[in-house]
């Protein structure tokens, strides 16, 4: 693909932001940080208009409070139609982590991590998401 060049006027405290922005994330320059600014906001623009994606559910729990890994169990059987696979890993005897690998619309990804959020004894939950073609 054939870059094409162009200027751009920013007040000084927005360019130390994007400079920040380019540190921050290893970039090399801050034309690689404009690039992935508009890849983040257009896949966020697109991801807001219910396209199908692909992501993770990443968790941290205590499988023991709260009848929380049979909870978490019927929440996946619930949405099996978008989870792919799921890895749960022991951390200690008392928190977990588990990593559940999803595809399907945004929105209705974004309901089944909130649904698992919102069990009481998660102790931390993300939502990634990315474009799926």
């Amino acid at each position: 693909m054939s870059v094409v060049r162009f200027g751009v006027s920013l007040e000084q405290d927005l360019l130390d932001e994007l400079d920040a922005f380019v540190k921050d994330n290893v970039l090399s320059n801050r034309s690689q940080g404009i690039r992935r600014l508009i890849k983040n906001y257009l896949f966020e623009k697109k991801w807001q208009c219910n396209n199908v994606v692909a992501g993770s559910i990443t968790l941290v729990y205590n499988p023991h409070k709260n009848d929380l890994s049979a909870k978490l169990g019927n929440i996946q059987l619930e949405y099996r139609d978008v989870i792919l696979s799921s890895q749960h890993f022991y951390l200690s005897t008392d928190e977990s982590f588990e990593i559940i690998a999803v595809r399907g619309e945004s929105k209705k990804l974004t309901e089944l991590a909130d649904k698992i959020r919102a069990l009481k004894g998660i102790n931390r939950g993300k939502l990634a998401m990315t474009s799926a073609g």
